[in-house]
Protein backbone atom coordinates (compact mmCIF):
# COMPACT_ATOMS: atom_id res chain seq x y z
CA UNK A 1 0.00 0.00 0.00
CA UNK A 2 1.39 3.55 -0.69
CA UNK A 3 0.68 6.83 0.94
CA UNK A 4 1.41 9.93 -0.45
CA UNK A 5 -0.82 11.87 -0.82
CA UNK A 6 1.13 15.05 -2.06
CA UNK A 7 1.71 13.05 -5.29
CA UNK A 8 -1.28 10.50 -5.73
CA UNK A 9 -3.84 12.98 -5.80
CA UNK A 10 -2.30 14.89 -8.85
CA UNK A 11 -2.42 11.62 -10.85
CA UNK A 12 -6.08 11.38 -10.15
CA UNK A 13 -5.72 8.95 -7.00
CA UNK A 14 -8.38 10.93 -4.55
CA UNK A 15 -7.63 9.40 -1.48
CA UNK A 16 -4.05 9.72 -1.46
CA UNK A 17 -3.15 6.25 -1.04
CA UNK A 18 -2.92 2.99 -3.45
CA UNK A 19 -2.10 -0.15 -3.69
CA UNK A 20 0.58 -1.41 -6.10
CA UNK A 21 1.20 -4.24 -7.72
CA UNK A 22 4.16 -5.22 -10.40
CA UNK A 23 3.43 -4.94 -13.95
CA UNK A 24 3.93 -8.46 -15.62
CA UNK A 25 4.50 -10.30 -12.24
CA UNK A 26 2.35 -13.10 -11.02
CA UNK A 27 1.08 -12.51 -7.43
CA UNK A 28 0.20 -15.35 -4.56
CA UNK A 29 -3.01 -14.51 -2.65
CA UNK A 30 -4.20 -16.62 0.07
CA UNK A 31 -7.01 -18.78 -0.60
CA UNK A 32 -9.95 -16.50 -2.48
CA UNK A 33 -13.54 -16.50 -1.26
CA UNK A 34 -16.19 -17.02 -3.75
CA UNK A 35 -19.60 -15.61 -2.62
CA UNK A 36 -22.78 -13.92 -3.63
CA UNK A 37 -23.11 -9.80 -3.04
CA UNK A 38 -24.11 -6.36 -4.18
CA UNK A 39 -26.87 -4.38 -2.38
CA UNK A 40 -29.70 -5.92 -3.46
CA UNK A 41 -28.73 -9.45 -2.30
CA UNK A 42 -26.73 -8.08 1.39
CA UNK A 43 -29.67 -6.27 2.65
CA UNK A 44 -32.18 -8.84 1.40
CA UNK A 45 -30.18 -11.39 3.28
CA UNK A 46 -30.34 -9.41 6.66
CA UNK A 47 -34.31 -9.13 6.12
CA UNK A 48 -34.87 -12.89 5.61
CA UNK A 49 -31.97 -13.62 9.17
CA UNK A 50 -34.11 -11.37 10.81
CA UNK A 51 -37.24 -13.65 10.35
CA UNK A 52 -39.11 -11.28 7.21
CA UNK A 53 -40.79 -13.16 4.52
CA UNK A 54 -38.31 -11.59 1.43
CA UNK A 55 -37.91 -11.23 -2.26
CA UNK A 56 -35.20 -9.53 -4.08
CA UNK A 57 -35.79 -8.08 -7.56
CA UNK A 58 -32.31 -8.67 -9.60
CA UNK A 59 -31.36 -8.79 -13.34
CA UNK A 60 -28.68 -11.34 -14.08
CA UNK A 61 -26.89 -12.67 -17.18
CA UNK A 62 -27.74 -16.08 -18.82
CA UNK A 63 -24.64 -17.39 -16.64
CA UNK A 64 -23.17 -19.98 -13.91
CA UNK A 65 -22.99 -16.82 -12.29
CA UNK A 66 -26.81 -15.99 -12.53
CA UNK A 67 -27.47 -19.44 -11.95
CA UNK A 68 -25.46 -19.26 -8.78
CA UNK A 69 -27.22 -15.81 -7.65
CA UNK A 70 -30.81 -17.14 -7.87
CA UNK A 71 -29.67 -20.08 -6.03
CA UNK A 72 -27.71 -18.78 -2.97
CA UNK A 73 -30.91 -16.29 -2.58
CA UNK A 74 -33.00 -19.66 -2.35
CA UNK A 75 -30.57 -21.12 -0.01
CA UNK A 76 -30.86 -17.74 2.10
CA UNK A 77 -35.16 -17.92 2.07
CA UNK A 78 -35.13 -15.02 -0.30
CA UNK A 79 -37.20 -15.09 -2.94
CA UNK A 80 -35.45 -14.46 -5.85
CA UNK A 81 -37.43 -12.07 -8.60
CA UNK A 82 -35.09 -12.58 -11.38
CA UNK A 83 -34.92 -10.78 -14.68
CA UNK A 84 -32.49 -12.56 -16.91
CA UNK A 85 -30.69 -10.72 -19.62
CA UNK A 86 -29.68 -13.06 -22.76
CA UNK A 87 -26.46 -10.58 -23.71
CA UNK A 88 -25.18 -9.52 -21.18
CA UNK A 89 -23.30 -11.53 -18.30
CA UNK A 90 -24.43 -10.94 -14.74
CA UNK A 91 -22.40 -8.48 -12.46
CA UNK A 92 -19.26 -9.40 -10.99
CA UNK A 93 -16.83 -7.54 -9.00
CA UNK A 94 -13.30 -8.79 -7.78
CA UNK A 95 -12.32 -7.50 -4.49
CA UNK A 96 -8.63 -6.90 -3.08
CA UNK A 97 -8.60 -6.53 0.32
CA UNK A 98 -6.04 -4.85 2.39
CA UNK A 99 -4.35 -5.97 5.93
CA UNK A 100 -6.44 -3.02 7.12
CA UNK A 101 -9.59 -4.17 5.96
CA UNK A 102 -10.09 -1.40 3.58
CA UNK A 103 -10.43 -3.01 0.00
CA UNK A 104 -10.05 -2.23 -3.80
CA UNK A 105 -12.91 -3.63 -5.85
CA UNK A 106 -13.30 -4.33 -9.69
CA UNK A 107 -16.30 -4.35 -10.69
CA UNK A 108 -18.15 -5.26 -13.59
CA UNK A 109 -21.48 -3.84 -13.99
CA UNK A 110 -23.29 -6.21 -16.10
CA UNK A 111 -26.61 -6.97 -16.38
CA UNK A 112 -27.62 -5.56 -13.23
CA UNK A 113 -26.80 -1.77 -14.94
CA UNK A 114 -29.40 -2.40 -17.95
CA UNK A 115 -32.92 -2.26 -15.96
CA UNK A 116 -36.05 -1.44 -18.05
CA UNK A 117 -39.18 -0.68 -17.13
CA UNK A 118 -40.38 -4.04 -19.02
CA UNK A 119 -38.14 -5.96 -16.29
CA UNK A 120 -40.16 -4.52 -13.64
CA UNK A 121 -42.82 -6.66 -12.46
CA UNK A 122 -44.85 -4.04 -11.36
CA UNK A 123 -47.95 -6.33 -9.98
CA UNK A 124 -45.55 -7.76 -7.63
CA UNK A 125 -44.82 -4.67 -6.22
CA UNK A 126 -46.63 -4.91 -3.03
CA UNK A 127 -45.08 -5.43 0.52
CA UNK A 128 -44.67 -3.74 3.98
CA UNK A 129 -41.08 -1.94 3.08
CA UNK A 130 -39.12 -2.23 0.10
CA UNK A 131 -35.42 -1.36 0.35
CA UNK A 132 -33.93 0.07 -2.75
CA UNK A 133 -30.22 -0.11 -3.96
CA UNK A 134 -30.58 1.87 -7.27
CA UNK A 135 -26.99 1.06 -9.19
CA UNK A 136 -27.73 2.92 -12.01
CA UNK A 137 -31.40 2.59 -12.88
CA UNK A 138 -32.63 5.50 -14.61
CA UNK A 139 -34.10 8.11 -12.52
CA UNK A 140 -37.24 8.14 -14.32
CA UNK A 141 -37.69 4.60 -14.07
CA UNK A 142 -37.26 4.54 -10.16
CA UNK A 143 -39.68 7.40 -10.02
CA UNK A 144 -42.49 5.63 -11.83
CA UNK A 145 -41.16 2.62 -9.60
CA UNK A 146 -41.15 4.21 -6.09
CA UNK A 147 -44.64 5.56 -7.16
CA UNK A 148 -46.23 2.45 -7.78
CA UNK A 149 -44.75 1.44 -4.04
CA UNK A 150 -46.24 4.20 -2.65
CA UNK A 151 -49.48 3.90 -4.51
CA UNK A 152 -49.47 -0.07 -2.92
CA UNK A 153 -48.99 1.55 0.52
CA UNK A 154 -45.46 0.33 0.64
CA UNK A 155 -42.98 2.00 2.67
CA UNK A 156 -39.60 3.04 1.00
CA UNK A 157 -35.96 3.20 2.16
CA UNK A 158 -33.43 3.93 -0.04
CA UNK A 159 -29.49 4.23 0.35
CA UNK A 160 -28.80 6.64 -3.21
CA UNK A 161 -25.95 5.13 -5.34
CA UNK A 162 -23.15 7.17 -6.50
CA UNK A 163 -25.26 7.60 -9.69
CA UNK A 164 -28.31 9.21 -7.81
CA UNK A 165 -26.31 11.54 -5.57
CA UNK A 166 -24.25 12.96 -8.78
CA UNK A 167 -27.71 13.87 -9.91
CA UNK A 168 -28.23 16.46 -7.29
CA UNK A 169 -31.38 17.32 -5.17
CA UNK A 170 -33.83 19.01 -7.79
CA UNK A 171 -33.60 16.03 -9.78
CA UNK A 172 -34.03 13.55 -7.04
CA UNK A 173 -36.67 15.67 -5.92
CA UNK A 174 -39.74 13.66 -6.65
CA UNK A 175 -37.89 10.28 -4.95
CA UNK A 176 -36.74 11.99 -2.17
CA UNK A 177 -39.87 13.81 -1.18
CA UNK A 178 -41.32 10.06 -1.21
CA UNK A 179 -39.09 8.06 1.25
CA UNK A 180 -40.00 7.11 4.41
CA UNK A 181 -36.14 6.26 5.31
CA UNK A 182 -32.78 7.62 3.49
CA UNK A 183 -29.81 6.08 4.45
CA UNK A 184 -25.88 7.98 3.43
CA UNK A 185 -22.62 8.31 5.01
CA UNK A 186 -21.66 11.79 6.03
CA UNK A 187 -19.81 12.72 2.90
CA UNK A 188 -22.74 11.80 0.88
CA UNK A 189 -24.94 13.82 3.12
CA UNK A 190 -22.68 16.88 2.65
CA UNK A 191 -22.39 16.45 -1.38
CA UNK A 192 -26.34 16.05 -1.84
CA UNK A 193 -27.29 18.78 0.93
CA UNK A 194 -24.73 21.24 -0.23
CA UNK A 195 -24.13 21.80 3.18
CA UNK A 196 -21.06 22.14 5.04
CA UNK A 197 -19.49 18.44 6.21
CA UNK A 198 -19.09 19.21 9.75
CA UNK A 199 -22.51 20.80 10.23
CA UNK A 200 -24.17 17.76 11.23
CA UNK A 201 -27.94 19.72 12.41
CA UNK A 202 -27.60 21.89 9.51
CA UNK A 203 -27.31 18.71 7.22
CA UNK A 204 -30.31 16.71 9.25
CA UNK A 205 -32.22 20.25 8.73
CA UNK A 206 -31.91 20.40 4.79
CA UNK A 207 -32.47 16.56 4.98
CA UNK A 208 -35.90 17.77 6.67
CA UNK A 209 -36.71 19.68 4.01
CA UNK A 210 -35.71 17.32 1.09
CA UNK A 211 -37.13 13.96 2.72
CA UNK A 212 -40.31 13.32 5.29
CA UNK A 213 -39.49 10.50 6.80
CA UNK A 214 -36.46 9.51 8.40
CA UNK A 215 -32.98 10.65 7.71
CA UNK A 216 -29.62 8.55 8.65
CA UNK A 217 -25.89 9.11 8.22
CA UNK A 218 -23.35 6.93 8.93
CA UNK A 219 -19.72 8.43 9.63
CA UNK A 220 -17.40 5.69 10.05
CA UNK A 221 -15.41 4.56 13.13
CA UNK A 222 -17.56 7.46 15.19
CA UNK A 223 -20.88 5.55 14.54
CA UNK A 224 -23.94 6.95 12.73
CA UNK A 225 -26.52 9.81 13.41
CA UNK A 226 -30.11 9.90 12.72
CA UNK A 227 -32.75 12.55 12.09
CA UNK A 228 -36.64 12.19 12.36
CA UNK A 229 -37.63 15.62 12.06
CA UNK A 230 -37.51 16.60 15.99
CA UNK A 231 -34.59 14.95 17.46
CA UNK A 232 -31.30 13.95 16.48
CA UNK A 233 -30.29 10.48 17.74
CA UNK A 234 -26.57 9.35 18.10
CA UNK A 235 -25.28 6.07 17.94
CA UNK A 236 -21.74 4.81 18.82
CA UNK A 237 -20.38 1.69 17.65
CA UNK A 238 -19.76 -2.28 18.85
CA UNK A 239 -15.86 -3.11 18.59
CA UNK A 240 -14.91 -5.48 16.45
CA UNK A 241 -12.92 -8.02 17.58
CA UNK A 242 -10.66 -8.57 14.11
CA UNK A 243 -11.09 -6.44 11.23
CA UNK A 244 -11.32 -8.55 8.65
CA UNK A 245 -13.15 -7.12 5.20
CA UNK A 246 -15.50 -4.24 5.33
CA UNK A 247 -17.15 -5.09 2.20
CA UNK A 248 -20.80 -5.08 2.99
CA UNK A 249 -20.96 -3.08 5.94
CA UNK A 250 -22.93 0.05 4.35
CA UNK A 251 -25.71 -2.64 3.30
CA UNK A 252 -25.37 -4.48 6.58
CA UNK A 253 -25.90 -0.98 8.61
CA UNK A 254 -28.84 0.11 6.51
CA UNK A 255 -30.99 -3.09 6.74
CA UNK A 256 -30.12 -3.72 9.98
CA UNK A 257 -31.60 0.07 10.75
CA UNK A 258 -35.00 -0.95 8.60
CA UNK A 259 -35.26 -4.60 9.91
CA UNK A 260 -35.33 -2.88 13.10
CA UNK A 261 -37.67 0.12 12.44
CA UNK A 262 -39.89 -2.66 11.23
CA UNK A 263 -39.82 -4.82 14.00
CA UNK A 264 -40.09 -2.13 16.88
CA UNK A 265 -40.56 1.27 15.00
CA UNK A 266 -37.95 2.65 17.69
CA UNK A 267 -35.13 4.36 16.14
CA UNK A 268 -33.04 3.53 19.05
CA UNK A 269 -33.76 -0.27 18.61
CA UNK A 270 -32.86 0.43 14.99
CA UNK A 271 -29.36 1.94 15.62
CA UNK A 272 -28.36 -1.08 17.84
CA UNK A 273 -29.40 -3.62 15.66
CA UNK A 274 -27.86 -2.17 12.92
CA UNK A 275 -24.56 -1.22 14.49
CA UNK A 276 -24.02 -4.78 15.40
CA UNK A 277 -25.00 -6.22 11.57
CA UNK A 278 -22.36 -3.98 10.56
CA UNK A 279 -19.76 -4.77 12.92
CA UNK A 280 -20.36 -8.55 12.45
CA UNK A 281 -19.96 -8.52 9.10
CA UNK A 282 -16.25 -6.96 8.95
CA UNK A 283 -15.29 -9.61 11.50
CA UNK A 284 -15.49 -11.85 8.14
CA UNK A 285 -14.72 -12.29 4.82
CA UNK A 286 -17.77 -10.92 2.11
CA UNK A 287 -20.76 -9.14 2.55
CA UNK A 288 -22.81 -11.70 4.07
CA UNK A 289 -21.17 -14.34 6.07
CA UNK A 290 -21.51 -11.96 9.19
CA UNK A 291 -24.96 -11.17 8.72
CA UNK A 292 -26.91 -11.68 11.97
CA UNK A 293 -29.93 -13.28 12.99
CA UNK A 294 -32.81 -12.73 15.08
CA UNK A 295 -30.98 -15.32 17.46
CA UNK A 296 -27.27 -13.87 17.37
CA UNK A 297 -28.90 -10.34 17.87
CA UNK A 298 -30.22 -12.21 21.35
CA UNK A 299 -26.80 -12.13 22.44
CA UNK A 300 -24.98 -10.28 25.94
CA UNK A 301 -22.38 -8.64 23.35
CA UNK A 302 -25.43 -6.61 21.41
CA UNK A 303 -27.45 -5.77 24.15
CA UNK A 304 -25.69 -1.98 24.39
CA UNK A 305 -25.09 0.44 22.16
CA UNK A 306 -23.96 4.21 23.35
CA UNK A 307 -26.97 6.85 22.52
CA UNK A 308 -28.01 10.07 22.90
CA UNK A 309 -30.50 12.08 21.76
CA UNK A 310 -31.26 16.05 21.38
CA UNK A 311 -33.59 17.87 20.42
CA UNK A 312 -33.10 19.36 16.34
Amino acid sequence: MLKDPAHLKKIGFKTGEAECFALGSKIEVSKPVITLGGGAANTAVTFARQGFRTAALVKVGDDELGEGVIKTLKSEKVNPIAMIDKKTGTAYSTILVAPTGERTVLVYRGASSNFQKKDVPMRKLRAKWAYISPGTISIPLMEIIVARLKKNGVKVAMNPSKHYLEAGPNRLKTILRSLDVVLVNREEASYLTGIEYGKEKRIFTKFDELVPGVAVMTDGKKGASVSDGKYIYRAGIFAERELLDRTGAGDAFGSGFVAGLIRKNDICFALRLAAANSTSVVERIGAEAGIIGKTEFKKKRWQYLDLDIEPL
